[in-house]
């Protein structure tokens, strides 16, 4: 037990759990021994003043061995009509496990359209906050009925890391069937080795993670690395841990060693930022020239028109876009004044040339220091 994992996992009063399928699934389907065996837990701690929020997958899995159905499902279609049968079983499962404990549980499917748009998002945290205030315990899952490829999160571990900024976590825990990251893929390798801690997640970390999924889950262990990626970035610690181990919350609260703990950039993005820079997907390309790179990255500058060098993508006033230097490495992102045509035709000009050449000048920057998430230091 070390004294830095006690201090990370003492402060933390908000903690987000997702729990994966291949935690939740057994052989007759949802694993209802794993799943009460976990509520137990969180209602001890909920009843010590930690607040929990849940991101559970499940819902076609349960679905899935509702219908009889033995092999991993292909299409949306299919997939969405599997959550259609399982998501309901999964939450009254839920709520009867809570309400054991006296406790009540409520209910949030979300797309990636409900956080992309900026007061929704806002809404959401609203919400999310009230329940906590309620002594309530969330249980969010994507709406899997009514997504499609545009507006999905890609797998629970993505959602999981924007909820963690929703709700203005102090720690993610992310349950799988493994017991962490490990320096080579444990299924079929010899010796590998567990990594305990992370304090910087490089390109060789990455490296480590396999992209393969399991027979029910939508990630693999690369998606929680990705995952663990953007918490850190929001300032959040990350672990990740085996989820079917009896008393894995209590043993990770209390501080032992076990999983793999992914620790917390000292510099982190404030929340919109991480909303900028990981919910919102560009619209288009503006390149700018190395002084107006050195201004964002180093200066703290918001990108003006003579640092414009081009422009690609077709987008509106307000749309998010990457700011790329001459090679297209990305150096920021962030929500424009212009459109793609205005900006084409002022590009490399002096702002004060701006009304001149559009007729009107809203703004003098192009992306204000305050809507920009830097991401090349």
């Amino acid at each position: 037990m070390s004294e830095e994992r006690v201090n990370i996992f003492k402060g933390a009063k908000k903690i987000l759990v997702k729990i994966g399928s291949g935690v939740l699934t057994g052989k007759d389907g949802l694993d209802l021994d794993i799943i009460e065996r976990l509520v137990d837990e969180i209602s001890e701690y909920s009843k010590r003043g930690r607040h929990f929020v849940i991101v559970s997958s499940g819902a076609i899995a349960s679905g899935m061995h509702r219908m009889g159905f033995k092999e991993r499902l292909k299409s949306l279609p299919q997939k969405q009509a599997a959550a259609a049968v399982g998501q309901g079983r999964l939450m009254r499962i839920y709520s009867n496990a809570f309400g054991r404990h006296g406790m009540v549980t409520a209910q949030i499917l979300l797309t990636m359209s409900d956080l992309t748009d900026r007061q929704r998002f806002l809404n959401i945290r609203n919400t999310l906050s009230t329940l906590t205030e309620w002594g309530v315990t969330p249980v969010i899952n994507e709406n899997d009925t009514v997504s499609v490829d545009e507006i999905k999160f890609g797998d629970n571990d993505n959602l999981a890391a924007m909820a963690a900024n929703i709700t203005e976590a102090n720690l993610v825990i992310n349950l799988t069937n493994t017991e962490g990251l490990y320096d080579r893929d444990p299924r079929g390798s010899e010796d590998p080795r567990l990594i305990s801690m992370v304090k910087e997640i490089t390109g060789e970390i990455e490296a480590f993670a396999s992209s393969e999924p399991d027979t029910v889950g939508m990630g693999g262990m690369r998606s929680k690395v990705i995952a663990a990626r953007k918490v850190t970035a929001f300032g959040i610690p990350y672990v990740i841990a085996h989820g079917k181990k009896t008393g894995i919350l209590d043993d990770i609260l209390s501080g032992r060693e076990t999983g793999t703990l992914f620790m917390p950039m000292t510099q982190h993005l404030k929340s919109k930022k991480c909303w900028i820079a990981f919910t919102l997907r560009s619209r288009g390309k503006i390149y700018i020239d190395k002084g107006a790179g050195d201004a964002i990255i180093n200066q703290g500058k918001s990108l003006l028109p003579s640092g414009i060098i081009g422009v690609e993508g077709d987008f509106s006033v307000g749309d998010p876009v990457t700011c790329v230097d001459m090679e297209g490495a990305m150096i920021a992102k962030g929500l424009t004044n212009y459109s793609s045509s205005e900006i084409d035709r002022i590009k490399g000009l002096k702002t004060s040339r701006i009304e001149q050449v559009l007729g009107d000048k809203p703004y003098d920057e192009i992306i204000h220091r305050d809507n920009m998430a830097v991401s090349k230091r």
